[in-house]
Order: C-alpha cells, then sequence, then structure tokens
C-alpha cells in the first residue's frame, strides 16, 4: 500500500519539521468558541432551502407516462395508437371544479371520445363520495349522449362510489365493483340552516335584510326558517330524488317502488348492493377490464388489438397545498358550501344553490 512506502530521508525531515510547526501553531492559537446564535441562524437557513426545495420539486413533479397504460392529462391529443379504450377517472367530490375533479375537463373529453373513431369503449374508474346534482346530472347526461354513437361504457366501483358517483354510475352498460366497495347512499341534501336569531337577539345585534317578496330571504342565519319555507325546500330535494330514484329504476330496470325501498341514504357493501340488484359483479379492476375488452370483442368487429387510455384532469395544487405537504400540521380550511363531504368524505348528493 502507498502508506507503507518508506519516505525519502530529505523528505521525511521536512515532514517533521512542518508537523512540529502545526503543533506549535496549535498550541498556540487561541479558542475560539462559535457562536450559538450564529450556529442556528445558520441551522434555520439550511431548513429553509431544504422547505424551498421540497416546494419547487413537488411544483415540477407531475406523473405523465404510466408504464402499463397510456396516460394524458387532457383530452386534447391526437391518438395514434390505434384502437383503444377510454379508462376515465372520476376522483373526489363531483362539483365544478377542485383539486382531483374537474367538470368542464370530463365533459370535454367524453364528448371528443364520442367523435374519435379509434375510441371503441370508456371504462368509468369511479371513486367519489359523490357531489352536486348538476354537475352529476351533467356527466350523467353527457354519457348517454356518448352511448348514442353504438360505443358501450363499463363502470367500475373503487373504494366508495356513492350518491352523486353512482348516479354517474347509472350510466353504464354494466357495473363492476371492488369487493370492499361502498355504493349506494341514493338520497339528497338541499342544504343545511343555521339559525343564530336567538343568539344575535341575546347579545342585542340586530341584522337586517331588505327584500322584495317574502320568501327571498329563507335560509338567512338571522332568523328561522318558516313552515312554508321548510316546505319549499323539501320540495326542491324531494324533485330532486324522484330524479335520482328514476333514473336507478331505468339504468338497472327495476320497479320505481322497489328502487325507493333501497333509497334511504344509506350507504351498501358491494355484497349488498349485488344483491339488491344496485350492481352487476364484484371483481379485481384487471378483471372488468378483461372482460370489458373480451365483450368488445365478441360484440363488435374489431380484428386489430386494442389498448388502454387512461384519462384523469391534471391535479392543480396551490402554494398552500405544496406547503401542506412539507409541513403536515397545516390543515388547509374550507368553508364553502360546495365542499360538503370533501373533507370527511362522507357521501352526498347535493343541491347547490350558491
Amino acid at each position: 500500500m502507498l502508506e507503507n512506502l518508506p519516505i525519502p530521508p530529505d523528505e521525511e525531515s521536512q515532514t517533521i519539521d512542518l508537523q512540529e510547526k502545526n503543533l506549535v501553531s496549535i498550541e498556540t492559537s487561541p479558542v475560539q468558541e462559535e457562536n450559538p446564535k450564529k450556529k442556528n441562524f445558520t441551522g434555520l437557513i439550511i431548513l429553509g432551502i431544504i422547505c424551498i426545495l421540497g416546494l419547487f420539486f413537488g411544483f415540477f413533479q407531475s406523473e405523465i407516462f404510466d408504464s402499463d397504460n397510456l396516460f394524458f392529462p387532457s383530452s386534447k391529443h391526437t391518438f395514434g395508437k390505434g384502437k383503444f379504450i377510454a379508462t376515465i377517472s372520476i376522483e373526489g367530490t363531483i362539483e365544478e371544479k377542485n383539486q382531483t375533479y374537474d367538470q368542464l375537463w370530463l365533459l370535454s373529453t367524453i364528448e371528443e371520445l364520442k367523435y374519435d373513431s379509434n375510441n371503441v369503449g370508456i371504462m368509468l374508474k369511479i371513486n367519489s363520495p359523490g357531489g352536486a346534482v348538476y354537475e352529476s346530472d351533467e356527466v350523467y347526461l353527457a354519457l348517454l349522449d356518448y352511448k348514442t354513437s353504438g360505443k358501450p361504457i363499463f363502470a367500475y366501483f373503487e373504494s366508495m362510489a356513492a350518491s352523486g358517483g353512482y348516479y354517474i354510475g347509472c350510466a353504464a352498460d354494466y357495473i363492476f365493483a371492488n369487493r370492499n366497495t361502498l355504493t349506494g347512499s341514493i338520497g339528497v341534501i338541499y342544504g343545511q340552516h343555521l339559525d343564530l336569531s336567538k343568539l344575535l337577539e341575546k347579545y342585542g345585534i340586530d341584522f337586517t335584510t331588505i327584500t322584495a317578496g317574502e320568501n327571498k330571504n329563507m335560509g338567512s342565519f338571522a332568523e328561522p326558517l318558516t313552515a312554508e319555507q321548510k316546505e319549499i325546500l323539501q320540495s326542491i330535494a324531494d324533485e330532486c330524488y324522484e330524479q335520482f330514484t328514476g333514473i336507478v329504476a331505468e339504468s338497472r330496470q327495476m320497479d320505481i317502488e322497489t328502487v325507493k325501498k333501497l333509497a334511504d341514504g344509506r350507504v351498501y357493501t358491494a355484497k349488498q348492493a349485488l344483491e339488491k340488484g344496485l350492481i352487476d359483479e364484484i371483481s379485481t379492476y384487471s378483471e372488468a377490464y378483461s372482460d370489458f375488452l373480451s365483450y368488445i370483442y365478441e360484440n363488435y368487429d374489431i380484428t386489430k388489438s386494442i389498448n388502454e387510455v387512461y384519462f384523469e384532469p391534471e391535479s392543480k395544487y396551490s402554494f398552500s397545498d405544496y406547503f401542506y405537504s412539507v409541513f403536515s400540521n397545516i390543515n388547509k380550511a374550507e368553508t364553502s358550501f360546495s365542499s360538503i363531504g370533501e373533507e370527511d368524505y362522507r357521501p352526498v348528493f347535493f343541491y347547490q344553490y350558491f
């Protein structure tokens, strides 16, 4: 080894001299204690740099390609991959737009697929607790319009496909569910009314709203609902309920009274849903996709291989969301009525009125 090689005499003497000088230097140099404030400040700078790098890489990190299947965050693409099944992800609360759901993107994707000659069908992957009546019905109608092209739709329910999620699933020709799926929750929430009138009165707070029309201000927290107003709001919920149960009865080929007995708002396990006719089969996703593929080959004049193209909206994260990913104790508050069910992931189908 190089360390064991002998040192020439003249170099050895020079090395000893240097070592002696260094020893003298060490002994005569005054000891300088590190300033604790400077040390703490340096640590804070390092921590800040780590956080900034984490936010930076989190902001630019995106999963654009999946090795198992093609992945497109937007439908605005020209496909040169031959015939394909479009697997569309419907994830999270159904509303206009949030981090995982984008109504405009979903509707435009369905419409574009309808006119794409290479597309042979849609597989819906639904993992949603539900959401707004308006958006749910829009997607349902868009899927029915897609089927006028003669292409089939199958659905696969993941962890939860309840309320508005089940509503959308009713557009499918066949419904699969994971054995651990929770589904159903056929019912409607119009809204939640908070009456603070007695509290305001207790503290002498006057809250006046100038209106024309005796029911224009119904739902205000400053006054209780009248019997007439409760009837008005209930009639809206009932009308939505009739629409929902009617769609279930038609799509599942069930008697409306049978559906209404099931439609008390409760969720069902996959096994219970299968027994009651709300789904068609319990399986894994790979089994469901394989069955869908076989169905297409058997019923359509297609001899070429069929690919799977996966669609989901681009995730949009704000700076606060990335900050949350670094500091998990920061909680983003949601105060909008449209976020009902988003925080606790409970099944909802609500009439969004503001």
